[in-house]
Order: structure tokens, then C-alpha cells, then sequence
């Protein structure tokens, strides 16, 4: 009497694009569409394993996102369930709360939309499965939720499905309807569908207690395999969980050392050769990558002098790979000079050296320093890569680096002379 179902969260359908215009070659069109035929391919695994029932765990829309179509596709879609007596159950979350265009709307006879005011269960027509749930009633819910869910029912495969984060462990999310591990546990189901995680978290496998991540990345904070999760349920009632990609493009964080780089060309030559190595080990789908060098490398001053170039002369390289775009390129390498011996050296270096360390260090002269570079700061204006300079980490981060292309610079002066 065995039994599948899909548990999907966070498909943000339609979610808008920020900045990728800017970008020479990004693939627009491909992201602008990701979404759609991430969920596209959702809807197909239901069908291809003749599931019992879809769980869609928050954030079908991406916040205000007023485009009607988006909703009349997303009924669109779940209508091909219906004809496979595939019954979707929703909840909402934070994003879906602040869609005024959903609000009222009435769903198809097969999908369960749960209440905002209290949890309910909905039993499942021809299994016996119940589903507790309950949605967001507004964008900001700060309560837990989940303590108002009933015990299990005896007897039945319990499902709890609420957008949460959890113990707040993803710093990145805001901590919305948070809820402990153990007290999910404890309330007896077999199965908790979680969403508002962006990144599948497994908090128990015994039982599943998970979040499957979103459908698609968006951009480079979600990069990775992005998809939802099938689920097994065999005739005493146990789950068994497997993750299934369903991502149309897909976003890498590449690092690639250039210690052994005594040249910025050898530099490039290291990185075109991992992007090859990365498109050959998924050809699947389309790929976004952020490039990172990183390593104590000889190239380092003639990378940080022309960082522009560089990149330039990566992307342009990289661009014969097939489906592979690169969005970034960052510059994180150190000096292979021995800062600290010339720490310890008399003479100017030295002085510049603890100075930049002393300001590291005073939190008067971080503010100082903050003051005097918020006018360049604002006249950049909202740009990515350019450091917040009331943050005072970031403004060590970037002492650090005012030492690693100085110093270099100052040391490779002295022997032109």
C-alpha cells in the first residue's frame, strides 16, 4: 500500500531579475524564465512518479510581484495535476502574505489552500494520510506556529507543512514562524514539509524533518543543485526522502588557487581550466558562475593593478565554453611577501604596517575613517562589489587589502629607483 509524494518550497515564480541587464552576454531571457520551467519540471516528476500528492511549503510568489498572469500560470500549471488525481496542498508564506493579487482567490477543486487563522488537517480522499497546515495571515509572523499544531492521529501518515525558520540557523533568512527541531519531533508525524530555507536542510531524517531548498537560484547566494524532494512511503508508513534537481540554470561559486600563478596570464589559464572541468561535470543545464582567485601568488600585483583587465580577459576566454556565463570575477589574493618580517624591520613599511593594524584595532578611528569615505561611498551609489563603510568588518577587509596592493607597489618602486 506503499505510496510517493513531492515536497517543494520557495518557488518565488516570476521572481525579477536585479542587475543582470548590466552584465555583457548574461543569459536574461533563460533567467527571466527559470522559474516557470523550474516549476514546469516540478509538475512533470509528479506525473513521471505517479504521485499521491504535491506539498508546496510557502512563497509560490515572490512578494508584491503584481503581474496577474503569474497566478493564472501557476493554476495553469496544477490543472495538469488534477487529471492525475494529484492533490496539492499549500501554505502560504511571507512573500505570498504580501501578494495582494492572491488574496481571494479561489484555487482548483484539487488544491488545498490552508487557513491563516489556526492549523487545520485535510484527510487525504483514498489514503490514509492527513495533512496538518496552516498559512501566513500577514508578511511578518514572529510566533511559533507550529505549537498549536495537534498530535498525530493514530493510524494515518501525519504530515505537518508550515514555512518556518526553524531554530534560525540561516542567518541569511529572516527568523519567521521559528519553531525547535525537537518539538516538530515531538508531536508524533511521520513526515514535516518546511519551507522558507533556501538551501535543503535535513533537521531529521527519523522522522524527515526538512526543508528542500528552492526550486531554482536565483543568483549566486543560491548556488548549487536546486530542486525538491520525492518521498517514499512504504506500507508501515515510513518515509524515505531523496532530493531531486529540478533546476533550468544553475549558479556556482568557483574558487580557484593561483598560488603556483607567477603571471596574471598563468592566473587566467588556472581558471579557464577549472570553468572547462565545471561545465564538463554538468551538461545538463545552462551555468552562472561567480570566479574567486584566491592563494599567495606571484601574479597578485599585476591582478589588483588591472582587475578590470582581467576579468575582462577571463570572460572573454570563458566565453567559448558552451552555456556557461560568467557573472564575477573576484580578486582575492594575498602578496607572497613576508608582511610580517617587514613588521619587524625599521623603516617606513614598518610604520605604515602597524598604523594600518592600529586602525584595524580602534573603533574611534574606524568611524573616523567611515566619515571621511562616506561622500565616495554615496557618490557610487548601489554597487555590489563597493563595501559598506559604517560596517566596521567590512572596513577591515578593506585595510587588508589597501596593505596587500600597497606594500607591493611601494616594495616594486624602491627597486625601479
Amino acid at each position: 500500500m506503499g505510496f510517493k509524494f513531492v515536497h517543494a518550497a520557495d518557488i518565488h515564480l516570476d521572481s525579477p531579475l536585479r542587475g543582470l541587464e548590466r552584465y555583457d552576454g548574461a543569459p536574461v531571457e533563460e533567467m527571466r524564465s527559470a522559474t516557470r520551467r523550474a516549476f514546469e519540471n516540478l509538475v512533470s516528476l509528479c506525473l513521471e512518479e505517479k504521485v499521491a500528492f504535491l506539498l508546496l511549503a510557502g512563497d509560490l510568489y515572490d512578494g508584491a510581484w503584481r503581474d496577474y498572469n503569474t497566478i493564472l500560470y501557476l493554476i495553469r500549471q496544477l490543472s495538469r495535476l488534477r487529471e492525475a488525481d494529484v492533490h496539492v496542498y499549500i501554505v502560504q508564506g511571507n512573500h505570498d502574505a504580501e501578494n495582494v493579487m492572491s488574496k481571494g482567490l479561489k484555487m482548483p477543486s484539487h488544491v488545498t489552500l490552508f487557513d491563516a487563522k489556526k492549523p487545520s488537517k485535510q484527510m487525504h480522499h483514498r489514503l490514509p494520510v492527513v495533512v496538518h497546515g496552516q498559512s501566513y495571515g500577514r508578511a511578518e509572523v514572529t510566533e511559533d506556529l507550529s505549537a498549536n499544531f495537534p498530535q498525530a492521529m493514530p493510524d494515518l501518515f501525519n504530515v505537518g507543512l508550515i514555512h518556518t525558520s526553524a531554530d534560525g540557523r540561516a542567518s541569511e533568512h529572516k527568523p519567521y514562524a521559528p519553531c525547535s527541531r525537537q518539538a516538530l519531533i515531538d508531536k508524533g508525524y511521520q513526515y514535516w514539509a518546511l519551507g522558507h530555507i533556501h538551501r535543503r536542510t535535513e533537521l531529521s531524517l527519523d522522522p524527515p524533518v526538512l526543508f528542500p531548498g528552492n526550486l531554482q537560484g536565483r543568483h549566486v547566494r543560491e548556488a548549487g543543485p536546486k530542486g525538491a524532494t520525492l518521498v517514499h512511503v512504504d506500507d508501515e508508513l515510513r518515509a524515505r526522502p531523496e532530493h531531486r534537481d529540478l533546476d533550468v540554470v544553475r549558479w556556482h561559486l568557483c574558487e580557484v588557487s593561483v598560488t603556483d600563478a607567477d603571471t596574471p596570464d598563468v592566473a587566467i589559464d588556472n581558471a579557464v581550466e577549472k570553468l572547462v572541468a565545471l561545465r564538463r561535470g554538468d551538461r545538463e543545464r545552462p551555468l552562472a558562475v561567480r570566479v574567486r582567485l584566491t592563494g599567495q601568488s606571484g601574479a597578485h600585483q599585476k591582478l589588483v593593478e588591472r582587475e578590470e583587465h582581467w576579468a575582462s580577459e577571463l570572460r572573454g576566454r570563458a566565453a567559448s565554453i558552451d552555456a556557461l556565463w560568467v557573472e564575477k570575477v573576484h580578486f582575492d589574493t594575498t602578496t607572497p611577501i613576508d608582511l610580517a618580517a617587514l613588521r619587524r624591520q625599521p623603516g617606513a613599511l614598518a610604520t605604515l604596517l602597524h598604523c594600518l593594524d592600529d586602525c584595524g584595532k580602534d573603533a574611534a578611528a574606524l568611524r573616523t575613517l567611515a566619515e571621511g569615505l562616506a561622500p565616495l561611498r554615496k557618490s557610487l551609489g548601489a554597487i555590489d562589489d563597493i563595501p559598506l563603510f559604517d560596517d566596521p568588518e567590512q572596513l577591515r577587509a578593506v585595510l587588508v587589502e589597501v596593505e596587500q596592493m600597497v606594500v607591493p607597489m611601494l616594495l616594486d618602486g624602491g627597486r625601479r629607483r
